[in-house]
Protein backbone atom coordinates (compact mmCIF):
# COMPACT_ATOMS: atom_id res chain seq x y z
CA UNK A 1 0.00 0.00 0.00
CA UNK A 2 1.44 3.34 -1.06
CA UNK A 3 1.12 6.20 1.39
CA UNK A 4 1.49 9.93 1.23
CA UNK A 5 1.95 12.32 4.12
CA UNK A 6 -0.16 15.41 4.59
CA UNK A 7 2.57 17.81 3.41
CA UNK A 8 3.01 15.92 0.13
CA UNK A 9 -0.76 15.63 -0.29
CA UNK A 10 -1.11 19.34 0.27
CA UNK A 11 1.60 20.09 -2.27
CA UNK A 12 0.17 17.75 -4.91
CA UNK A 13 -3.46 18.84 -4.54
CA UNK A 14 -2.94 22.52 -3.80
CA UNK A 15 -5.17 22.18 -0.73
CA UNK A 16 -3.81 23.64 2.49
CA UNK A 17 -3.05 21.13 5.24
CA UNK A 18 -5.69 22.87 7.35
CA UNK A 19 -8.32 22.03 4.70
CA UNK A 20 -7.17 18.42 4.61
CA UNK A 21 -7.42 18.22 8.41
CA UNK A 22 -10.90 19.76 8.25
CA UNK A 23 -11.94 17.25 5.58
CA UNK A 24 -10.72 14.52 7.91
CA UNK A 25 -12.80 15.95 10.77
CA UNK A 26 -15.82 15.92 8.43
CA UNK A 27 -15.16 12.24 7.52
CA UNK A 28 -14.48 13.08 3.88
CA UNK A 29 -11.00 11.55 4.06
CA UNK A 30 -9.23 9.52 6.71
CA UNK A 31 -5.63 9.17 7.73
CA UNK A 32 -4.28 5.64 8.04
CA UNK A 33 -1.54 6.52 10.49
CA UNK A 34 1.25 8.94 11.26
CA UNK A 35 4.87 9.48 10.41
CA UNK A 36 6.07 11.52 13.34
CA UNK A 37 3.53 14.31 13.68
CA UNK A 38 2.38 14.12 10.07
CA UNK A 39 -0.77 12.29 9.08
CA UNK A 40 -0.38 9.53 6.49
CA UNK A 41 -2.97 8.79 3.83
CA UNK A 42 -3.45 5.91 1.42
CA UNK A 43 -3.07 7.15 -2.17
CA UNK A 44 -6.78 6.43 -2.77
CA UNK A 45 -7.26 9.75 -0.98
CA UNK A 46 -6.75 11.46 -4.38
CA UNK A 47 -9.92 9.84 -5.70
CA UNK A 48 -11.89 10.88 -2.62
CA UNK A 49 -10.59 14.45 -2.91
CA UNK A 50 -11.60 14.46 -6.59
CA UNK A 51 -15.11 13.37 -5.57
CA UNK A 52 -15.20 16.14 -2.97
CA UNK A 53 -14.10 18.70 -5.57
CA UNK A 54 -16.72 17.46 -8.04
CA UNK A 55 -19.43 17.56 -5.39
CA UNK A 56 -18.48 21.08 -4.35
CA UNK A 57 -18.47 22.28 -7.96
CA UNK A 58 -21.98 20.84 -8.35
CA UNK A 59 -23.10 22.80 -5.30
CA UNK A 60 -23.32 20.00 -2.75
CA UNK A 61 -22.46 20.86 0.85
CA UNK A 62 -19.65 19.01 2.57
CA UNK A 63 -22.18 17.15 4.72
CA UNK A 64 -24.05 16.04 1.60
CA UNK A 65 -20.77 14.89 0.05
CA UNK A 66 -19.84 13.04 3.23
CA UNK A 67 -23.14 11.16 3.02
CA UNK A 68 -22.13 9.97 -0.46
CA UNK A 69 -18.76 8.73 0.74
CA UNK A 70 -18.73 5.58 2.82
CA UNK A 71 -16.08 4.97 5.44
CA UNK A 72 -14.70 1.95 3.56
CA UNK A 73 -13.35 4.21 0.77
CA UNK A 74 -16.14 3.41 -1.66
CA UNK A 75 -18.90 5.71 -2.70
CA UNK A 76 -22.61 5.24 -2.87
CA UNK A 77 -23.98 8.15 -4.79
CA UNK A 78 -27.70 8.72 -4.32
CA UNK A 79 -28.96 9.08 -7.87
CA UNK A 80 -32.10 10.82 -6.64
CA UNK A 81 -29.97 13.46 -4.93
CA UNK A 82 -28.03 13.91 -8.18
CA UNK A 83 -31.26 14.39 -10.15
CA UNK A 84 -32.55 16.85 -7.55
CA UNK A 85 -29.29 18.83 -7.71
CA UNK A 86 -29.46 18.84 -11.53
CA UNK A 87 -33.03 20.19 -11.32
CA UNK A 88 -31.87 22.87 -8.87
CA UNK A 89 -29.07 23.86 -11.24
CA UNK A 90 -31.56 24.03 -14.13
CA UNK A 91 -33.70 26.43 -12.07
CA UNK A 92 -30.63 28.55 -11.28
CA UNK A 93 -29.67 28.61 -14.97
CA UNK A 94 -33.18 29.76 -15.89
CA UNK A 95 -33.08 32.57 -13.32
CA UNK A 96 -29.60 33.65 -14.41
CA UNK A 97 -30.65 33.67 -18.08
CA UNK A 98 -33.57 35.93 -17.19
CA UNK A 99 -31.27 38.25 -15.26
CA UNK A 100 -28.77 38.29 -18.14
CA UNK A 101 -31.50 39.08 -20.66
CA UNK A 102 -32.83 41.87 -18.45
CA UNK A 103 -29.39 43.38 -17.99
CA UNK A 104 -28.73 43.28 -21.72
CA UNK A 105 -32.07 44.99 -22.34
CA UNK A 106 -31.29 47.71 -19.81
CA UNK A 107 -27.84 48.21 -21.33
CA UNK A 108 -29.48 48.87 -24.73
CA UNK A 109 -32.59 50.62 -23.42
CA UNK A 110 -33.28 53.99 -25.11
CA UNK A 111 -34.64 55.54 -21.88
CA UNK A 112 -32.47 58.43 -20.63
CA UNK A 113 -31.93 56.67 -17.29
CA UNK A 114 -32.05 52.97 -16.47
CA UNK A 115 -34.33 53.88 -13.57
CA UNK A 116 -36.91 55.05 -16.13
CA UNK A 117 -36.79 51.74 -18.00
CA UNK A 118 -39.98 49.74 -17.29
CA UNK A 119 -38.15 46.43 -17.63
CA UNK A 120 -35.48 47.53 -15.15
CA UNK A 121 -38.17 48.69 -12.72
CA UNK A 122 -39.83 45.27 -13.02
CA UNK A 123 -36.48 43.55 -12.36
CA UNK A 124 -36.00 45.67 -9.23
CA UNK A 125 -39.52 44.80 -7.95
CA UNK A 126 -38.90 41.09 -8.50
CA UNK A 127 -35.50 41.28 -6.76
CA UNK A 128 -37.03 43.16 -3.80
CA UNK A 129 -39.80 40.54 -3.44
CA UNK A 130 -37.28 37.70 -3.55
CA UNK A 131 -35.14 39.40 -0.92
CA UNK A 132 -38.15 39.94 1.34
CA UNK A 133 -39.10 36.25 1.03
CA UNK A 134 -35.52 35.16 1.80
CA UNK A 135 -35.44 37.31 4.95
CA UNK A 136 -38.70 35.72 6.19
CA UNK A 137 -37.24 32.23 5.86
Amino acid sequence: MKTIDIAELSQQTGLPASTLRYYEEQSLISAIGRRGLRRLFDTCVFQRLALVALGKSAGFSLSEIAAFLLSNHTSSIDRGALRAKADEIDRQIHVLQQVRDGLLHVAKCPEPSHLECPKFQKMMRIAAKKQARAVKH
